[in-house]
């Protein structure tokens, strides 16, 4: 099977649209969301729309998903990402706030044999950085595919004869191929906000026949997305940070 693996869309339509004109030509048979659909950008219906139209597909929450629905305090949030939340409850629809509300947690076991988590498999909010989290990760983990979102960072951490190893993606596209006997921690990368200083929505596809993992990044319309964001009364800086990568 061919799964699509993406996360933390952030309400930026343009950069979903993206990801979905690139997925016209490609087999996908099966979608999979780690979370964070909604924060920061000024297109939280508009996206959700866009995800609920794919099928198959698998959605498990984000920490802004579950802020959003009131069901996390906005004391672990800086001022900017606050204000975003605010602005998201303010405007999102009564369906989409539903939809949102009933999404699950993490961690999630796919078909029997991927694992999904936003943040950690022991911590929804949790940030992996690093191969100390990873190890800490890996202790929680089943199954030998894993992936996890959150830091909208692409990154891939393995596990082989209890030593953990990172390696972080850079460039427009990178493949790895899996080896037997280890076990695997992936991050896609961020569609809707990248901070990896490349400014192209990520995602990355698993073929669990092949066995290979590749990693795709994809420009999208930055200026209108920067526009809306503007236009919503959303702070300047998560329109700017946008154009860094960052």
């Amino acid at each position: 099977m061919r799964y699509l693996i993406f996360s933390d869309l952030h309400g930026n339509l343009e950069a979903v649209q993206a990801l979905k004109k690139f997925l016209h030509r490609r087999k996908i048979d099966h979608f999979i969301c780690l979370g964070d659909l909604v924060g920061y950008g000024a297109s939280p219906n508009e996206v959700i729309q866009e995800v609920r139209e794919l099928s198959p597909l698998t959605v498990i929450r984000g920490n802004h998903d579950k802020a959003i629905c009131d069901q996390e305090s906005l004391g672990s949030f800086n001022p900017i990402a606050a204000a975003a939340i605010h602005w998201t409850r303010a405007n999102l629809s009564e369906e989409n706030h539903h939809y949102l509300s009933q999404l699950p947690q993490g961690p999630m076991t796919v078909n029997g044999t991927i694992t999904i988590c936003h943040g950690a498999p022991f911590d929804e909010d949790y940030y992996i950085f690093g191969e100390f989290d990873a190890a800490e990760a890996f202790l929680h983990l089943k199954t030998s595919i894993n992936f996890f979102g959150h830091t909208h960072f692409p990154y891939v951490y393995s596990e082989s004869d209890h030593l953990v190893q990172g390696n972080y993606l850079t460039g427009d596209r990178k493949e790895i191929r899996l080896k037997q006997g280890t076990s695997y921690l992936i991050n896609p990368g961020s569609v809707g906000q990248p901070r990896d200083r490349n400014t192209r929505a990520a995602c990355a596809i698993y073929d669990s026949e092949k066995k290979r993992v590749s990693f795709h990044r994809m420009a999208y319309d930055i200026l209108n997305a920067q526009n809306k964001i503007r236009e919503a009364g959303l702070p300047s800086a998560l329109s700017e940070r946008l154009t860094m990568g960052i």
